[in-house]
């Protein structure tokens, strides 16, 4: 029976593109490979038969007119897909279809054109043309971005002054056109042993720092002083003059022998580095206004006269008269 079974005829059932059922017979192995079938909008075409200088391309759904001559102009993929060495999918409008995105082709543009490119601003927005320029095998454009890359990684992002001494410090701060915020770092000026959470917040002062001279590198100079006599001290500058201190540390006196207690106050650390921001330009703010929006407290290691029943503090609170 199996003869028989070979001069059969096997139905395929399939759906054409608009969604309709239909039956074909299965092609002979001897018969060339059916053509990929076409649709309505689209169409294969060859980039040297447009008959006309001028390309219209969708990039990504991004419209780009420019010339075969710059498509064409240096060894890459375009020159391959128009220059007849490659087929090309164009729209029944003509447009020529590139599935890529088109953030950044007007730069593969551009590069053709000139024979070099203004790369974009933002380490991620290099990367970005990075990847295109692979994909078009423009290999001058691809080192072109990865040297940009390295440079701006050995290039450091935040510089910060360490004071050595109380003349650098004064000179540092006078010659700076902007604001000066400063942390007196030096655990070992400890006279005392220190509270159970006093390490925990030293180094949570220092992490603050960090994040700050990060976040507002270039609008304010942030510089760290290890030779201060104090334990952890904040220091705001404005045009050349002092304008707040905020101490961490504190003598506490609750057990037989004194302790060192070091707290993290970050709501009033913000508040006054907020307030540098206003000297960035002169002339200087109001000085009534700044008051009324600064909490004022007293220098380190002093007592006010607040009353006890001060109703912004309590008794030992450091708030000044204003209070």
């Amino acid at each position: 029976m199996w003869p028989y079974e070979l001069d059969r005829v096997v139905i395929y059932l399939r759906k054409d593109m608009s969604g309709a059922s239909a039956l074909h017979t299965p092609q002979s192995l001897d018969e060339p490979p059916l053509a990929c079938p076409k649709t309505k909008t689209c169409t294969y075409r060859s980039a040297v038969g447009l008959g006309n200088k001028y390309v219209r391309l969708n990039v990504g759904g991004t419209l780009f007119y420019t010339t075969l001559q710059v498509l064409t102009r240096q060894e890459s993929l375009l020159k391959a897909m128009f220059s007849g060495k490659q087929e090309v999918f164009t729209d029944r409008e003509g447009w020529i279809l590139i599935d890529r995105s088109g953030k950044h082709f007007g730069s593969i543009l551009g590069y053709l054109r000139e024979g070099t490119a203004t790369l974009p601003k933002g380490h991620q927005a290099v990367l970005e043309l990075l990847a295109e320029a692979k994909f078009y095998l423009l290999q001058d454009l691809v080192e072109l971005c990865q040297n940009s890359l390295q440079e701006n990684e050995e290039q450091a992002q935040c510089v910060i002054p360490v004071i050595t001494s109380v003349q650098e410090e004064e000179r540092l701060i006078a010659s700076c056109t902007k604001p000066v915020v400063k942390l007196v770092y030096n655990r070992s000026n400890n006279k005392y042993s220190y509270t159970s959470n006093s390490d925990d917040n030293l180094l949570k002062n220092m992490e603050l720092f960090d994040r700050l001279s990060m976040r507002y590198n270039g609008r304010i100079l942030f510089i760290k002083d290890v030779i201060g006599d104090e334990i952890c001290c904040w220091s705001f500058y404005g045009q050349s003059r002092k304008l707040a201190e905020v101490c961490c540390t504190s003598i506490l006196y609750a057990t037989e022998k004194k302790q060192t207690k070091v707290e993290f106050p970050d709501a009033r650390i913000y508040e006054e580095t907020l307030n540098t921001l206003l000297y960035e330009t002169a002339p200087a703010p109001d000085h009534t206004l700044l008051e009324a929006t600064r909490r004022c407290h007293a220098p380190c290691g002093s007592l006010t006269k607040c009353d006890v029943t001060c109703d912004r503090g309590t008794a030992g609170c450091c708030f000044t008269s204003s209070c």
